[in-house]
């Protein structure tokens, strides 16, 4: 009997370092805050050398958008299948292990020859603000070849992160999956990913957008710039043209989802913000798991708002066991 999925993903497996640094840091590093940089190589080790003195306090992780809430999808007790790319090195070996111990099937039966694992350095300023620098590695070379169109026919959405779209080869690969699911009647989720992406790729995700996908993660920025407006009310008209349902997320003041016919405002849950990475992976992540047990948009946004303040408050893209268990069992007492 071949295995069934809630979700297929695809996106840029990233190994975290995750490190506390200062405004001051970022400048003198040229990083804009709050935003996700590419580098490449002789870059990564620049900022490598600047950050020596804070290593002592890193910590490693999997991570990469895609790869975060689908992790978040599992621990909820979801299913889940993730087509990435690693190379045959330390970190890759980290990754896998550590995507097999969060439950998720990926499509890699042996490590790539050539290449290195990507990589993210994760810097946290005293505001709990994240900042990304993000060495794409082997990821770069991820194309239409690595997909699995025979999982995506057996899965209930396809998802992936608009940073698919910057590079020729994983923009290609993002086109195909559409082009699958698609034909297989399986729904399509993305996220935007990041605000400077809408502005340097609109044209490509234009290309992905004129046949309107079934559901898109944005916070209120991306939703802004994509529409190139200050207007809330008419960025979520834009917003209605390229997807027939939506959730915005805006922080600590909790979120609005459309679910294609009427918008719903979900309350935010009050906590102590310490590192605000992979929240907004964890919404999708959460709202994704609730949306395919059948649950309806008031309902998994709540479940989603609850489970990114859960997360806000950790170290880390990850819930403990015990969080996750906690927030089940309110979320199924609402």
């Amino acid at each position: 009997m071949v295995k069934r999925y809630h979700v297929y993903g695809v996106g840029a497996a990233l190994v975290d370092t995750k490190i506390d640094v200062t405004d001051d840091d970022l400048e003198m590093m040229k990083i804009e805050k709050g935003r996700m940089t590419l580098v490449n190589e002789t870059q990564r080790k620049q900022l490598l050398d600047y950050l020596t003195n804070h290593m002592i306090y890193a910590k490693r992780t999997s991570g990469g958008s895609t790869a975060n809430s689908l992790i978040a999808i599992n621990q909820f007790g979801g299913q889940t299948f993730y087509s990435c790319k690693v190379g045959n090195d330390d970190n890759g070996r980290f990754y896998l292990n550590d995507l097999k111990k969060a439950g998720v099937d990926y499509n890699l039966d042996n490590y790539q020859d050539k290449d290195m694992t990507g990589t993210c350095l994760v810097m946290i300023t005293p505001d709990a603000e994240r900042t990304l620098c993000s060495f794409l590695g082997v990821n770069a070379t991820q194309s239409e070849n690595d997909i699995k169109p025979e999982i995506i026919s057996v899965s209930d959405y396809v998802y992936f992160e608009a940073y698919m779209i910057m590079s020729q080869p994983t923009f290609n690969a993002a086109i195909r999956i559409c082009d699958i699911a698609q034909l297989n009647n399986v729904k399509i989720a993305m996220s935007f990913s990041d605000a400077g992406i809408l502005i340097t790729f609109r044209d490509r995700l234009r290309e992905i957008l004129k046949k309107p996908i079934d559901l898109l993660f944005c916070n209120q920025y991306e939703a802004l710039n994509w529409a190139e407006t200050d207007n809330i009310d008419i960025a979520i008209d834009s917003l209605k043209k390229i997807a027939h349902t939506f959730a915005i997320t805006f922080g600590a003041d909790g979120a609005l989802v459309y679910d294609g016919i009427q918008m719903h405002a979900i309350e935010p849950y009050k906590v102590h913000a310490i590192d605000t990475t992979g929240a907004g992976d964890m919404f999708a992540g959460a709202f994704l798991f609730g949306i395919t047990q059948g649950k309806d948009f008031p309902t998994v946004g709540k479940l989603a708002c609850l489970a990114a303040a859960a997360v806000v408050s950790n170290h880390g893209p990850r819930l403990t066991a015990e969080q996750q268990q906690e927030i089940l069992q309110q979320w199924n007492s609402l």
